[in-house]
């Protein structure tokens, strides 16, 4: 029968880490956790619930470390996992029944079953569309699916984003040893897959702001991470880039999320989720100018 492997990559998660870890338990043949030092009690905590956990240096671009975490893991599947997310007991089932079938799925649709949703087989070819307009092409052409995209419900201030181009929010997660890996050059990349790539149909489970204090964390060291990539590419500190990163770009952001995108709906949640998302390229912009 073929084995799971949990791979993830930690620093600093002992509010995070055994939550994770739980919902994956029942599932996992091995979990591989690399902990870039942390200085909290993440190590411990995952020992504690079965992690072999392995030390890395931290490094800016997060996905090295995540690499290091595929890298160690030896199952014929690994489910690869940030701290925050949570694999519900739905999710759970259906990668259980993907990882111990040895058959090609190809009586999937992207991972939707025959027969099965195609409202929600809309939305996620939408969403990878979409994805791939910006990444380029995921994937290879091929028979054998070797990744599978999984659509994260992310929790903001504690309750569920729907709309605001939220959900999906497709990461490829599921994937065959030896058939993917991680460019290690940005924060947002995708896995790249040298193979078919489908869709699961169940949730995971994201926590990445429970409070406005982790959502600030988190848009500093993106924005970090922005203004080093306006550096690399030598954008102009003009007027010209100034009104657009100031001002231009962040009003429409804010309007593309809140209204074409039905933020909206999802209250003031939506409301304060499309207003903070806009202001990542000001802050990032000025970030760049006092570099």
């Amino acid at each position: 029968m073929n084995k799971l492997s949990v791979a993830i990559a930690t620093r600093n998660e002992e509010e995070n880490i055994a939550r994770c870890l739980n919902s994956v338990k029942d599932i996992a043949d091995e979990i591989i956790a690399v902990d870039e030092h942390s200085t909290d009690k993440t190590r411990e905590i995952a020992e504690g619930l079965g992690a072999k956990v392995y030390q890395e240096p931290h490094h800016d671009i997060f996905h090295i470390t995540k690499q290091k975490a595929l890298d160690l893991a030896t199952g014929d599947w690994i489910l690869q996992l940030d701290a925050d997310e949570v694999v519900t007991s739905e999710l759970a089932k259906e990668i259980k029944n993907v990882v111990s079938s040895n058959k090609t799925p190809r009586g999937w649709l992207y991972g939707l079953p025959r027969g099965g949703d195609s409202k929600k087989l809309r939305l996620f070819m939408k969403h990878q569309k979409l994805i791939e307009q910006r990444d380029g092409k995921i994937g290879k052409d091929s028979d054998e699916i070797v990744g599978y995209f999984i659509a994260r419900k992310n929790m903001f201030l504690g309750k569920p984003l729907i709309h605001a181009g939220v959900y999906p929010d497709g990461v490829i997660r599921l994937v065959k040893k030896g058939k993917a890996k991680f460019p290690q050059k940005s924060v947002h990349e995708q896995i790249e897959l040298d193979g078919k790539v489908g869709w699961l149909t169940n949730d995971l489970e994201h926590n990445d702001s429970p409070t406005l204090k982790k959502y600030f964390i988190r848009l500093n060291r993106y924005t970090d991470l922005h203004a080093q990539e306006l550096k690399s590419k030598k954008v102009g500190l003009n007027l010209k880039s100034f009104v657009y990163y100031v001002f231009l770009k962040p009003f429409a952001v804010f309007l593309d999320l809140y209204l074409r995108h039905k933020g909206f709906l999802d209250g003031v949640n939506g409301f304060f989720w499309s207003l903070f998302s806009s202001w990542h390229y000001p802050i990032a912009y000025f970030k760049y100018l006092i570099s």
